[in-house]
Order: structure tokens, then sequence, then C-alpha cells
């Protein structure tokens, strides 16, 4: 039997779910485990010590892996956040699958590279994002970050600007809103909290929200009530783990397989 893993602060069943129910439906003799690691680099130890074939790497952990690795591939090391790490006999080469899901959703929902856009966060998972954004051709992008030194070099690396808070009044509004940040996450300090204030969501056309757990956030529904066209967090987990489950198959499973798989996730 394969064994493949999930590392994360706060792990869900989701993708544990996904992967799962994709080897049934393939006949692989693999299985798929999540993991709440209480120290990081024995835990990448064990993948590699174990045989692990792959393992998925969420908040907070994406940059603070790029040590522990033998390789980076350039998804990765274009941006120096890590979601995904293969290991082929020992060897660990780490992968970011993060930027091929937002890009994907910003093309399936046609947002427009004109629209100016307010990203909250500038971790790991916001360097996917506003690499993202760049390469889109996105230029009116601001970061809202209260660290000062990562919300002003996400910034500076792709061209944006920067600022500590959101503000008021014009300033706080923009074609779309993304949240990148915790917020809203369950399990969380602050599950219940909305990471834009409503007068922001209802000045935007686009609310895009990567929390994945629970489906529906605090953000996304308010949203969805205000009329707003929305880009959910379990969109960006489904096409993600999909691309792990490729890179640690080999195997890309059809639309109907990866429906069926969505479809599991949801019933829980």
């Amino acid at each position: 039997m394969t064994l493949c893993i999930s590392l994360s602060a706060r792990p869900s069943n989701n993708g544990t779910r996904f992967h799962n129910h994709l080897y049934d439906q393939l006949g692989l003799n693999w299985i798929y485990k999540a993991f709440a690691p209480t120290d990081l680099a024995q835990a990448i130890a064990g993948v590699r010590g174990l045989g692990i074939r792959g393992c998925a790497v969420s908040m907070p952990y994406k940059e603070d892996v790029i040590p522990l690795v033998d390789a980076m591939d350039p998804s990765a090391k274009a941006i120096d956040s890590v979601n995904t790490i293969v290991n082929d006999g020992g060897h660990l080469t780490a992968y970011n699958t993060d930027y091929t899901a937002i890009e994907q959703l910003l093309q399936r929902n046609a947002v427009p590279s004109e629209s100016s856009v307010l990203l909250k966060g500038a971790g790991g998972m916001a360097k996917a994002t506003a690499a993202a954004l760049r390469d889109a051709g996105f230029k009116d992008v601001t970061i809202i970050a209260r660290n000062e030194a990562t919300g002003r070099a996400l910034a500076d690396l792709y061209g944006f600007g920067w600022r500590a808070e959101l503000g008021t009044g014009p300033e706080a509004t923009a074609d779309m809103v993304i949240n990148v940040t915790p917020m809203g996450m369950a399990g969380g300090p602050d599950s219940d909290a909305l990471s834009f204030p409503t007068e922001t969501i209802e000045a935007a056309k686009i609310v895009f929200d990567v929390v994945a757990l629970p489906a529906e956030t605090p953000l996304i529904k308010a949203a969805q009530a205000a009329g707003k066209q929305v880009i959910t967090g379990a969109e960006v987990a489904t096409i993600q783990a999909l691309e792990q489950f490729v890179l640690y198959t080999g195997i890309r499973p059809t639309d109907a397989q990866v429906r069926d798989a969505e479809a599991f996730v949801r019933a829980q």
C-alpha cells in the first residue's frame, strides 16, 4: 500500500476524502491521511524515511518546509511557497499547485484583468494568488497586510501597492476582494469573523475567499446574500488537490471522476 499525507495546523477531512475516493474509483492500493505536526522537520524527515509518496502542505507551513526539501520545482521556486512534496526514493521535490488553481479560477470566472483588486494576506497562499494575478495581467492590486515587512515585500515583488489596514471610503473598495488569511476558517479563533466589512463586500463585483473549510465561509455567505459573484476556497481546494493527485500517481482522473469526488467531499 502507498501512503500520502497532508500537514496542516488545522487538518480537515476534505483532502482525505477527495484523494481516497479517487483511489477507490481507480482501483489504487493507496491511502491518504491528514496530520497536524508538532515538529515540522521531524514530520518531513518521516516522509523521507517512511517512503511516504506525497505530502500536501497547508498553512502555516508553506514557506517553512523550503529548507527541508531537496529540490524546488519551478512552480514553487518562482514564488518561494510550497503546497506539495513528492518523494522519489527519498528525494523530496517541492511543487505549488495553489498557483494553478488560482490561475484556472480567474480564467473560468472571466475576471477582467483591468479589475481593481484588494488582496488581504501576505503568507504563502497570498504569494501564489499575487503571482497568478500578476501573470494574468492584473495591475491595480493592493495588498492589505498588517505586517509591513512581509506585506511590502510581497507588493514590491509583483509591482503592487501595499497598505497595513483596509481603511475607509473609496480606498476600501475594489472590483474584486480576495481573502487569503485564516479569517472565517472553521476551528480557528476567527471562524465567525468577516475578513472584509459589509460596505466593502457590497461595493465589490466579485468576492473570492481561499478558505476551504467551511465551503461557505462568513465572507462567502455575506457575498451571496448581497448578490455578488463568488469564488470559493472549496473550488481552489479541488483544483489544487487534483493536480497533487496527478503528481503523486501519474494518473489524471476524468472530469466525471473528479465531480464524483467533489460530491463525496460535500456529502460529509
